[in-house]
């Protein structure tokens, strides 16, 4: 339908942007967050799942552990084709094709959700879920391409957050079905039909940019270029925390503590809710103070945390635990909005280095960035396959997830380093001796 098609498309021209531009690109990341939100949920459905799967099961904490682990890495992989597909198929046609394909995870949950059912569909069950994943690729690139530069770390973060508060709206849900005495397919009732409207509202109220195309060259681009791959590593320590963490938060409450699946649920859910409300919070310090600065103090605060939880955890103190817990969710949270600022400042960071300008520099900069998200993103999201792989076999071992809150904190130190590495070591230096030697100018990555 060429009708929801636009063929021209310049958010970096003020002009045009103040007159139309703006209400097109709000619209669009409105029922983009909707659809993203819905995506998330249906992503995290097995983190709730596994909450009403009792005894009569027969599934033990560690196989418990390994459905939502597969609903994870499956999400992680999905999410680069997903990344390609707004190109090939429209950001408004995808979004409806993506919002729809949501249906079929969910109906087959509704469908073999009871005791007796084999592990093994279970399993099928819980890698179809994984599909929701793919939904935040696909939205983040497309959202990424409606919004000038000087707005993508509020734009991206709020897209972000939109989505990510599917993870804590499901769990709250399961909370209100689990106190009502109702069954999980209650809720998976409720989701069916609210997938349809993400899915009417996108077909609606969304358009497709003919100026956004695939671009081979940049793809294999950004999978050469080092950056790609280091803000896939730090990505992982703010994304992968966050959705590893909301994955394996109740299941950590009812092993460990002993919690029941109401007092799990009554809990489960504060941490996403609070990191996905400040993830663009995350992206606005960003945009004023620089997304590398805002990630480097944010993995010391991260480590510090995880450093309350292992004490917690030694001491058996569910609401020290709890509480320091929350706090890592909510710092993982705004890293996430920093981190994904951090991608498109980088490469236009890099057009300026190599003596580009204006334009130029800004189309180089959405080129390589656009490529890369779809990569950094799947590679973050393994980050939370990573999380729940490390909780499974610390409790297997030694009975307590203590173990892994220390791997935990050793990857953030490593991250911390990293970060500053990379990005902050001389950067002002880098600054300053450009135009003294005569070389081509280029933008601090301290402000990216």
């Amino acid at each position: 339908m060429r009708r929801r098609w636009i063929e021209g498309w310049d958010p970096e021209d003020t002009g045009f942007w103040e007159a139309s531009g703006a209400k097109v690109a709000r619209r669009n990341l409105a029922f983009s967050i909707l659809s993203e939100h819905i995506g998330f949920s249906v992503w995290t459905l097995w983190s709730v799942m596994v909450l009403f799967m009792g005894p009569e099961y027969g599934i033990d904490p560690a196989g418990k552990f390994f459905l939502v682990s597969t609903a994870t890495l499956v999400g992680a992989f999905v999410r680069v084709p997903y990344t390609f597909a707004v190109a090939l198929f429209g950001g408004r046609n995808w979004t409806v094709i993506a919002a729809s394909l949501l249906l079929v995870p969910s109906v087959a949950a509704f469908a073999v959700m009871e005791p007796g059912t084999s592990y093994g569909t279970f399993l099928v069950c819980a890698a179809l879920t994984g599909i929701g994943g793919g939904n935040f690729a696909s939205s983040m690139t497309n959202i990424n391409s409606f919004f000038p530069m000087r707005k993508k770390g509020w734009a991206l973060g709020l897209n972000a957050g939109g989505g990510n508060i599917g993870v804590p709206v499901v769990q709250l849900i399961a909370l209100a079905v689990i106190g009502a005495g109702g069954g999980p397919r209650v809720l998976l009732g409720v989701y069916i039909p609210l997938i349809v409207v993400s899915a009417v509202c996108a077909a609606l109220f969304m358009d497709n940019l003919a100026t956004v195309k695939n671009d081979t060259g940049a793809a294999k681009e950004a999978v050469r270029d080092i950056h790609t791959w280091i803000m896939s590593f730090l990505y992982v320590g703010t994304f992968g925390s966050f959705i590893g963490y909301s994955f394996a938060f109740g299941l950590v409450l009812q092993t460990q503590f002993g919690r029941t699946p109401l007092q799990a649920a009554g809990v489960t859910f504060i941490g996403p809710l609070l990191g996905s409300l400040i993830r663009p919070v995350g992206g606005r310090l960003a945009d004023r103070f620089g997304g590398a600065r805002i990630t480097l103090w944010n993995f010391v605060a991260m480590a510090a945390a995880t450093g309350v939880v292992i004490v917690a955890s030694v001491r058996e103190s569910l609401v020290l635990f709890t509480a320091a817990f929350i706090v890592v969710f909510v710092l993982s949270g705004l890293g996430n909005g920093s981190t994904y600022k951090m991608i498109p400042g980088i490469f236009r960071a890099k057009a300026l280095g190599m003596g580009l300008a204006g334009e130029e520099a800004d189309a180089y900069g959405r080129r390589l960035s656009g490529a890369s998200m779809g990569l950094i993103g799947a590679v973050g999201a393994l980050g939370g396959l990573g999380i729940n792989l490390a909780f499974r076999q610390s409790f297997l071992s030694a009975g307590t997830g203590t173990g892994a809150f220390v791997s935990f904190l050793v990857f953030y130190a490593v991250c911390f380093g990293v970060t500053w590495a990379v990005y902050l070591r001389r950067s002002a230096a880098r600054t300053v001796a450009a135009p003294a030697t005569g070389t081509k100018p280029q933008l601090s990555y301290a402000e990216v």
